[in-house]
């Protein structure tokens, strides 16, 4: 064996050794996560009290058996369950005395995706809960009965509801009122705590509030549900943060909070803290769970700061409803911004979806009701915008394509030498009164919305369930034929808006070959390559984005074939550019500089090849 083999097999050695300790500490961190991930959703599981173990001789319950294990919240340990509800057009909540809590939260408006009622709370997942204390021990308020539960309708047209956790002391109780407006999706929850620093440890400042919440399947594709189902927040400095639910499965904030949010792919539950208040902290942990019908839990713990007031309050805002800009925005805290209309390097183009795509698209959703119609109305309405640097773009693309031969004379005449290639080009653009990027402008003009549409469109609550031809829903792909199995960076079924797109986009690299260097492999091919490439990821894409790249791909195609065929005459610019040669050429400083600059490189090589 020679030398080479050897090293070879000690690399492999090295690299099968590496794999395993670095699978190992993988899965040791695996396990060390989901055991934290268990422990907590035992924590949090409702604890059903046993009355037998705390019965009489005669059945009933014994109160001294009880305080011993319930101390002063004794009476509260056992009950019969009661629910009540309150609703509007938009919101229905249905409370329960069993922690005093909502138990089932509807969006009336709304449906899942297999058209049954749509539902943001339907398990006892869902359990909203203060941590009160027992006998060198604390109990979950959501374990315990409230009294109380009965509905008021307000002067206003709003409904209240106030559930009373009893002690064993009639001045000292903890209380929850809820209100719910005559429209609108946020219900306030106003959390009161009389008496209660008697019972609480005297150095406790702060009160410590979970909030379980379990997303339920609404849509049809749930890989794309799991990556929009996100953990959101904002800092009292006005500072807007996420995490996702699959990357992420521990958060701690030792900052003070303005508002927590559970985000789902078109909905969202979100604490917000009322009046100037603030939450003093926050931990989040979460959970993705083997499910075909869950998406995601998350077990939140928020602090609330307790003064140790006599009469202590704090108002929270529970936000249940859609990811709708306008209706997020209204709240005017920042909560718009859980809507992805930009991020990360592409962030600027959020500007451009807010002042530029929303207001357009909710202007023409005032009178239109047909959204595929609507999306044509918006691809118009920007190619028309950007059409001025369009017609500019295919002149430059004329004179580029006039001057090709005499560009092909100096490939053949320099060679190799690709500076004194340049250096001739240059001048060549410069006597004929070209710009070589002329083209590159539209492109570069409608990046930010190519890239604006690819944020709008999956996120944008209005086409959820809208059809459009043989697209049942705009918010997901438009799926002509599902596949028996899964193609390998394609997927078990045919998007044919996902077909059109690709089709045309091919057609537009074939119109625009001559403008490829022809010689060099990549720049020939990577045109016809590229749409290839994205087949696979635009395949499972809302139908809405694939169909508005397809229409403005057909749009390019007409537009190229009209301009070429009617505006742009070639003999015509062949004329102006001869004339533009005959003129002399003044040259730019930068220009001079840069000349300057290739005629040092050349001399210098020069000199070396003399050596």
């Amino acid at each position: 064996m020679d030398r080479n083999s050897v090293i070879g097999f000690v690399l492999l050695g090295v690299l099968f050794v590496g794999y395993i300790f670095f699978n190992q500490k993988q899965q040791v961190a695996a396990k060390r996560d989901k055991d934290r991930q268990d422990s907590i959703a035992n924590i949090n599981k409702p604890k059903p009290v046993d009355t037998a173990n705390y019965a009489t001789a005669t059945g009933t319950p014994d109160s001294t058996k009880l305080a011993g294990v319930y101390g002063t919240f004794a009476g509260a340990a056992s009950g019969t369950q009661q629910t009540a509800v309150m609703e509007n057009k938009v919101l229905k909540i249905t409370f329960s005395n069993h922690g005093g809590q909502p138990s089932l939260v509807q969006l009336k408006q709304f449906k899942d995706f297999q058209g049954k009622p749509l539902m943001l709370a339907n398990s006892s997942f869902n359990r909203i809960s203060l941590q009160v204390p027992a006998n060198n021990t604390s109990l979950n308020t959501a374990d315990l009965y409230f009294t109380g539960g009965t509905v008021q309708q307000l002067a206003d047209g709003s409904q209240a509801i106030t559930y009373r956790l009893p002690t064993s002391n009639p001045a000292q109780y903890l209380e929850y009122v809820y209100t719910l407006k005559q429209d609108g999706y946020a219900v306030d929850f106003d959390i009161h705590a009389i008496g209660l620093e008697n019972i609480l440890p005297a150095n406790q400042k702060t009160l410590t509030l979970q909030w379980d919440s379990q997303n339920d399947k609404q849509e049809k594709d749930m890989q794309n549900e799991r990556l929009n189902n996100q953990v959101h927040y904002r800092d009292t400095d006005g500072k807007h943060d996420y995490f996702t639910l699959e990357r992420t499965s521990h958060q701690k904030f030792d900052t003070k909070l303005e508002w927590l949010s559970v985000k789902q792919q078109f909905f969202n539950t979100t604490f917000i803290a009322r009046n100037d208040a603030r939450f003093a902290g926050a931990e989040i942990n979460t959970k993705v769970p083997e499910s075909g019908n869950i998406v995601g839990q998350t077990f939140a713990t928020l602090d609330i700061p307790y003064s140790r007031a006599h009469d202590f309050s704090f108002p929270i805002e529970i936000y249940y409803g859609p990811n709708h800009y306008k209706t997020l925005k209204s709240f005017d805290i920042g909560l718009e911004s859980i809507i992805p209309l930009g991020s990360g390097i592409f962030a600027f183009v959020k500007y451009v979806n807010k002042w530029v795509i929303i207001p357009v698209f909710n202007f023409l959703s005032g009178f239109i009701g047909n959204y595929g119609i609507i999306i044509i109305l918006l691809t118009l309405f920007i190619r028309l915008l950007i059409a001025p640097f369009t017609y500019q773009s295919y002149v430059s693309q004329a004179k580029m394509k006039v001057l090709k031969p005499e560009i092909d004379a100096l490939k053949a005449k320099y060679g190799d030498d690709q500076q004194s290639f340049g250096m001739e080009q240059m001048k060549l653009f410069k006597s004929a009164g070209v710009n070589p990027l002329g083209g590159c402008l539209p492109a570069v003009m409608q990046l930010p919305i190519l890239v604006a549409m690819y944020s709008f469109f999956p996120s944008s609550i209005e086409l959820r369930q809208e059809s459009f031809l043989w697209a049942a829903d705009l918010s997901a792909y438009d799926s002509i034929f599902d596949l028996p199995f899964t193609i390998p960076f394609y997927g078990n079924h045919v998007s044919l808006f996902t077909l059109l797109m690709t089709a045309t986009s091919l057609m537009l690299a074939f119109n625009n070959r001559g403008m490829a260097d022809q010689s060099n492999p990549v720049m020939k091919y990577m045109p016809y390559v590229f749409p290839i490439m994205l087949l696979g990821i635009f395949n499972r894409l809302a139908s809405a984005l694939t169909f508005y790249y397809f229409l403005s791909n057909v749009i390019s195609i007409g537009l190229q074939w009209v301009i070429q065929k009617f505006f742009v005459n070639h003999d015509k610019i062949h004329a102006q550019i001869q004339e533009n040669k005959k003129k002399p050429a003044g040259k730019s400083k930068w220009q001079e500089k840069l000349e300057d600059m290739q005629k040092r490189q050349q001399d210098m090589q020069q000199q070396r090849k003399k050596q």
